[in-house]
């Protein structure tokens, strides 16, 4: 009888931690890192499409736009995170070849560049996008780019 009372009881404490832990996984909440953060700012599509008073045709052409925007950067971003790689396994060689340093070092300034270029290009597209009317919001809105997109400083 002593051992069924033992076993009964460790059942019961052993859901009661499990049902705790999920109660604390439940209302605690997204944890920082887990979920892109919501700093309260408009997301730069809301901006772009308020400011220009884009129409419906607008907007679809502008997703599509965005699309491609975000196709282009991904890939190169990806060619800029293989650059590092290679860049930083090259410290694990007794000597660093310092041509092959020097290279990657431009060739991460290369895509940089090309980051830079298309990110020029997607708002000359928009531009296009405009009707005449739409131009001077258009002009108001590449004055405010550069603190519209910069990423906010970090606490």
């Amino acid at each position: 009888m002593e051992k069924q009372k033992l076993v009964i009881f460790s059942i019961i404490t052993l859901l009661v931690i499990n049902l705790g832990t999920l109660g604390f996984l439940l209302f605690s909440g997204p944890k920082k890192g887990h979920f892109p953060p919501d700093d309260g700012r408009p997301k730069p599509r809301e901006i772009i499409i308020e400011q220009l008073h884009l129409d419906a045709q607008q907007v679809a052409d502008y997703e599509v736009l965005i699309r491609q925007h975000r196709k282009q950067i991904t890939a190169t971003e990806d060619k800029i995170r293989d650059a590092k790689n290679e860049l930083y396994l090259l410290l694990n060689s007794t000597t660093v070849d310092a041509t092959k340093k020097d290279s990657l070092v431009n060739t991460l300034a290369q895509y940089q560049k090309e980051i830079e270029l298309i990110h020029f290009n997607h708002f000359n597209y928009i531009k296009k996008l405009c009707k005449p009317e739409q131009l001077d919001e258009f002009s108001e809105l590449t004055e405010e780019l550069s603190r519209l997109f910069s990423k906010p400083p970090k606490p």
